[in-house]
């Protein structure tokens, strides 16, 4: 298995990632809404809340800058939200001409799409620490704790395991097409286009029919092996007095974001 291909757990022995998964799971819910619920243009929380981040990475010991390397992969997302410049009302303050087309930029819009990438990128900020610093079998175990609906739980279980199947199987056909080519010196491999896409056409039902198959092994191997529908774990999930300590202070920050983001 290529453990490594979604896996982004890093193991620490710091101060976040010893707290109760639930404990990490609701501040981490708690901190997205919030910043789904700040005016535009609060830039005073924002900087709280990239504050409370800073904190964060400090305690995991992943280093300060670790969300913050890696959140910019969330921001060719936001920019999905770029019709917001020209959609929303306000005073002008730059217009160009695009396709037989007018568009007005406002500052109205302008600080309604700064303010929506900010709260991307924070949220997802949020989001790799959590991953970061918890176990998927906790994460798991987390949202049972807090009664999540059992299907979804399970549904985001097996999701998870098989994408590792997919990951496995898309490197066998890789390696067994790179076993079975070859390329004569100076002459291009491969053929025209249309034999490419046919091969990779093949390549993919391959990869649907031997997943399917593998995924059925896999799931019979855990009905043997005592599998009830619920993941397992050797972590004793038990809420201690640092849990409830570092769950307060988290809380009154993410309450202080929001007071002083709207007064």
């Amino acid at each position: 298995m290529h453990s490594d291909a979604f896996d982004r757990y890093h193991h620490h022995d710091s101060t976040l990632h010893r707290l109760d998964p639930r404990i990490k799971v609701v501040v981490v819910i708690a901190f997205i809404l919030s910043n789904a619920l700040l005016p535009d243009g609060a830039w005073t929380a924002f900087g709280l809340a990239w504050l409370f981040l800073i904190l964060g990475n400090a305690l995991s010991d992943l280093g300060l800058g670790y969300t913050f390397r890696r959140s910019f992969i969330a921001l060719p997302f936001a920019l999905v939200a770029v019709t917001v410049l020209f959609s929303v009302p306000g005073n002008s303050i730059f217009q160009f001409h695009f396709m037989m087309s007018d568009f007005t930029i406002t500052d109205a819009g302008l600080l309604r799409f700064v303010s929506i990438v900010i709260r991307s990128w924070l949220s997802v900020q949020a989001a790799i620490l959590l991953v970061a610093v918890t176990r998927f079998p906790d994460l798991i175990h987390a949202f049972e704790h807090l009664r999540v609906p059992a299907i979804l739980t399970t549904i985001i279980a097996f999701l998870y395991r098989y994408l590792f199947v997919l990951t496995d199987e898309v490197m066998r056909l890789l390696r067994a097409r790179q076993s079975r080519s070859a390329a004569a010196a100076g002459q291009r491999s491969g053929g025209s286009v249309l034999w490419r896409a046919r091969v990779s056409g093949n390549m993919a039902g391959q990869l649907f029919l031997r997943s399917y198959e593998r995924s059925d092994r896999i799931y019979n191997a855990m009905l043997a092996r005592g599998y009830a529908g619920q993941l397992r774990t050797l972590n004793a999930h038990e809420l201690h007095r640092r849990d409830w300590v570092y769950g307060a202070a988290a809380f009154l920050f993410i309450l202080a974001m929001q007071f002083v983001g709207r007064f």
